[in-house]
C-alpha cells in the first residue's frame, strides 16, 4: 500500500516560515515535518511514498536529493502550484492503479496507530476512512457553578465534543469518480458525497495529534521533541 503524502499548499498561516519555504520542509527539530511522517508510516512498515508537490516543490525535491531515509522509496511528483488537494491526488492516479493507498497531509503528527485504522476500513468496506480526532482547545477551559465558583480549571485540554478531519486516511481507487479537475477540493464535494452515500467512515482516534497550521503550532511541536515529549515518535 502506497503513502501519499500532499505537500503542494501554500501554508499562509505559517507565513515567518512559508515565505521562504513550503510548509513540509518547517523543523521540528533538526528535521522537517515531512521526514517525522516518512519515519512513522515506515515504521509500521509502509516505505513506498508518493510526495504531491506544488508550491517551492524544488526545496522539497532538494532536500530528498541529498538526504536519503534508509528503507523508503520516495518518488516526488509536482502536482501544480494552484492544484487543490482532491485534485493533487487526480493527478496522481496513474501511479496509484487500482489499490487501496494511505492519505495524509504533510503539516500534521500523530500516534494514530495505523495498523487498527486499516484493520477499520477493510472491516467497513468504506472508499474513505478519515482519522477523526478532538482539537486542543487554544485557552484554559473553565467549569463554573451558577455562584460562580471555577470548580474546574483545565489548561489547554483535548476538545471533549467536536470532532475534526485529523488527516491519516486510507482510499480505495473509486476515489478518483469523486474528483473532476485540478479545482477540486477533496473536503468537499467529494467527501460530502460519500458521507450522503453512507460511504466514509471515521476512525476514532483518542490520542494525541497536532496540526502545524501556525507558528504557535510549530513552536508546540518542537518544544514536544526537544523535551523528549514526542508521542510520534516510535524510532
Amino acid at each position: 500500500m502506497k503513502v501519499v503524502i500532499l505537500c503542494g499548499g501554500l501554508g499562509t498561516r505559517l507565513a515567518e516560515e512559508t515565505r521562504i519555504k513550503p510548509k513540509p520542509m518547517v523543523h521540528i527539530g533538526h528535521k522537517p515535518i515531512i521526514w517525522h511522517l516518512i519515519k512513522y508510516y515506515y515504521s509500521y512498515g509502509y516505505n513506498d511514498f508518493i510526495l504531491a508537490t506544488g508550491y517551492k516543490s524544488e526545496i522539497i525535491n532538494n532536500f530528498f536529493k541529498k538526504n536519503k531515509i534508509k528503507g523508503c522509496n520516495i518518488f516526488l511528483k509536482y502536482t501544480g502550484k494552484k492544484t487543490l488537494t482532491g485534485g493533487r491526488i487526480l493527478r496522481l492516479q496513474k501511479y496509484l492503479g487500482n489499490d487501496d493507498f494511505l492519505l495524509t497531509y504533510g503539516d500534521g503528527l500523530s500516534n494514530i496507530n495505523i495498523k487498527k485504522l486499516i484493520k477499520f476500513h477493510k472491516k467497513n468496506k468504506a472508499i474513505v476512512t478519515v482519522s477523526a480526532v478532538r482539537p486542543p482547545v487554544r485557552f484554559g477551559e473553565l467549569s463554573i457553578s451558577k455562584n460562580g465558583t471555577v470548580y474546574a480549571f483545565k489548561e489547554k485540554p483535548q476538545s471533549g465534543k467536536n470532532w475534526i478531519n485529523g488527516g491519516f486516511f486510507v482510499v480505495k481507487s473509486h476515489i478518483f469518480n469523486y474528483l473532476k479537475n485540478d479545482k477540486t477540493v477533496l473536503e468537499r464535494t467529494p467527501l460530502a458525497t460519500l458521507s450522503e452515500q453512507k460511504k466514509l467512515k471515521a476512525f476514532k482516534h483518542y490520542s494525541f495529534w497536532q496540526c502545524m497550521d501556525t507558528m504557535r503550532d510549530k513552536i508546540l511541536l518542537n518544544k514536544l521533541w526537544n523535551q523528549g515529549l514526542a508521542k510520534w515518535k516510535r524510532w
